[in-house]
């Protein structure tokens, strides 16, 4: 019963809330085709409306302009903590600062190594951020409670 105490313990100081995780670009294609099924059932109501009104306003086609992708050095701001790839091997890095075309940038454990990395060697695919994951945070919060429940029950056993 000790030994499976100590286990449970010591996973939970190696669990953690922040996880890396890559920004997705905005897909217009997609958000266009959700509101064009909701455009076609409307659009069928006011077909008739349409054709009554004899000074229609032409409408615009034109669809939205995707927005730009973002850029190596836009993604890697200073002070940030990202996981890159660079030519096919993956480091936990902060970033200190851009030289022209290099990143700079130290490991997440020693602050005075200092890694420098072309931006085009860097995989601008496969930059994640490290954020805060709420559905690991509550399923976190949902362990604790139970084994604190359990705890209880077991001493009132």
């Amino acid at each position: 019963m000790q030994k499976n105490l100590y286990i449970i313990i010591i996973s939970f100081f190696l669990v953690s809330c922040y996880t890396y995780q890559v920004k997705k670009q905005h897909d217009p294609a997609a958000a266009e085709t959700k509101a064009g099924s909701k455009k076609t059932a409307t659009a069928n109501n006011d077909i008739a409306l349409q054709a009554k009104s004899i000074t229609a306003a032409p409408q615009n086609l034109s669809s939205p302009q995707p927005p730009a992708p973002m850029s190596i050095q836009e993604k890697l701001t200073p002070n940030k903590n990202v996981r890159i790839e660079v030519d096919g091997k993956t480091y936990k890095v902060i970033v200190d600062r851009w030289e022209s075309d290099s990143l700079v940038a130290h490991p997440i454990r020693s602050p005075k190594k200092i890694l420098k990395f072309h931006k085009n060697q860097i995989n601008s695919e496969k930059i994640a951020e490290k954020r805060f994951s709420q559905p690991i945070a509550d399923i976190i919060t949902v362990a604790v409670y139970t084994g604190i429940g359990v705890l209880v029950w077991s001493l009132l056993k």
